[in-house]
């Protein structure tokens, strides 16, 4: 369940970060292995954060290990914070975005993906997505 504001009751066990790095109207998934949580679905390059990192450490960490791109802070756009309760834990999920002017070349981390692929917005909904992503996409690109 997301929640826009922060319910009742709720005990984060850990934060997370996303980012939606844009390109040509499209954005990168990552495939995550069948052997990770979630594994065999699709979702943003993320992560959680470390102690004592901030929100825009964190993303430029998750990025460069996910993806191999070194994108510097101040070109990230801070867009929401949600609220997550998930399978009977709370979690806070942290929504970043990056218009990239250029199609980078993407090295992605064997360890954690087996593949990628740039995709317009509207259908990546139609991919066995992380589970809320679809959620997260709608209210990012409505």
């Amino acid at each position: 369940m997301i929640y826009r504001t922060e319910p009742e009751n709720f005990h984060p066990r850990f934060q997370i970060v996303s980012c939606y790095l844009e390109h040509g109207g499209e954005i990168l998934l990552l495939h995550r292995h069948e052997n990770k949580s979630q594994g065999g679905k699709w979702g943003l390059p993320a992560g959680k954060m470390e102690k004592d990192e901030s929100e825009q450490e964190a993303i430029v960490r998750e990025i460069k290990e996910e993806t191999g791109l070194s994108i510097p802070a101040e070109h990230l756009k801070y867009f929401n914070k949600l609220y997550v309760n998930h399978t009977g834990y709370d979690f806070i999920y942290h929504m970043f975005s990056a218009k990239l002017p250029t199609c980078p070349a993407i090295a992605i981390n064997n360890y954690e993906h087996q593949a990628y692929q740039w995709i317009a917005p509207q259908k990546a909904l139609s991919l066995n997505l992380i589970d809320d992503l679809d959620t997260c996409i709608k209210l990012f690109y409505h």
